[in-house]
């Protein structure tokens, strides 16, 4: 039997019974989770999307590409950055066995994705869409120097059959390999987004940009912060033409750990209010890291992470 096309049908079915149960959910105000008829999500708010990467829901037992929709939906959060591990799983890629070494795995993954055909990435992308939760950016782990060119090609081809505008990677250590990214990317018109920790600087970006103009950021104000440079206002008022997505968090400065929304140093205020005030287009992506409360879960902090910005955003 295809494994794809099974993937396939598991994907639409199980995702339109889950879809069906959220309609006789009670409806409330825009900041609740839960929906009614024939509402959508949606958190544009103050001209700025609040979005969220799926990472966000990494503790939930489910996570498949369905599962992750659901949890937006609940969210009340309508658009996404779709990480490569639930959409893969959804896809119908190969499983790691038993005894299995992690090179023999990677080629098995690296021969899926050059093969693997997109129809399934276009029907999760249109699952995405229709409940009003569209996927901006991809990040499969793909872009890494042992990762093949027909893998990264795949990264591409795929974010496009998902809607995606752009995809979104870790900052590689190596000027060869942002040249290699920004070459293929550019093949692609495709934005790429260097996604950096502590490590950021002001200028960590600027060679990669001038390699392609296709080679962006993503900038994560939480690990920006916690790196101990300046304040991020600056840098995305120089570099906000250049930025796919931003990853929203809140940290302590000195490389110091992630917090609840508001009890850290990175000035989320300040940022969301930028982004308002200059109507900048990139989304602000709610990125869960803080240990979750006890008798909590992924769902439920994403969305009081949704409700803070939507409450800055609104007033």
């Amino acid at each position: 039997m295809n494994t794809n096309n099974l993937s396939r049908r598991r994907f639409i079915g199980s995702s339109a019974v889950a879809a069906a149960g959220t309609l006789i959910l009670p409806k409330t105000s825009f900041a609740h989770s839960f929906f009614s008829g024939a509402d959508k999500p949606n958190s544009l708010v103050g001209g700025v999307l609040i979005g969220v990467t799926t990472y966000s829901y990494g503790q939930m037992k489910n996570v498949t590409a369905e599962d992750m929709l659901q949890y937006c939906i609940q969210d009340n959060i309508s658009g996404v950055e779709l990480r490569g591990d639930a959409t893969e799983l959804s896809a119908g890629a190969p499983k790691r066995v038993a005894g299995q070494s992690g090179a023999d795995f990677g080629k098995a993954m690296a021969q899926w994705r050059a093969t693997v055909s997109m129809d399934i990435f276009k029907e999760i992308g249109k699952k995405y869409k229709d409940a009003g939760v569209p996927i901006y950016a991809y990040k499969p782990v793909v872009f890494g120097v042992n990762n093949t060119d027909e893998e990264i090609e795949y990264a591409f081809n795929a974010a496009k059959a998902l809607g995606a505008n752009h995809c979104n990677c870790e900052m590689p250590e190596s000027e060869a390999q942002t040249k290699r990214i920004g070459d293929i990317a550019t093949k692609h018109k495709m934005r790429v987004g260097y996604h950096a920790h502590t490590q950021a600087t002001p200028t960590l970006w600027d060679t990669a940009m001038s390699q392609s103009d296709y080679n962006c950021i993503n900038l994560d104000i939480g690990h920006y912060v916690a790196g101990n440079n300046p304040s991020p206002i600056d840098f995305i008022l120089k570099n906000h033409a250049r930025i796919t997505s931003m990853h929203i968090k809140d940290r302590k400065v000195n490389n110091g750990p992630n917090t609840e929304w508001g009890q850290g140093d990175t000035p989320i205020k300040d940022v969301l209010l930028l982004m308002k005030k200059n109507r900048y287009k990139f989304p602000a992506t709610i990125e869960l890291e803080y240990k979750i409360p006890a008798g909590s879960d992924d769902v439920k902090e994403v969305l009081k992470c949704r409700d803070y910005a939507a409450a800055i955003l609104s007033a």
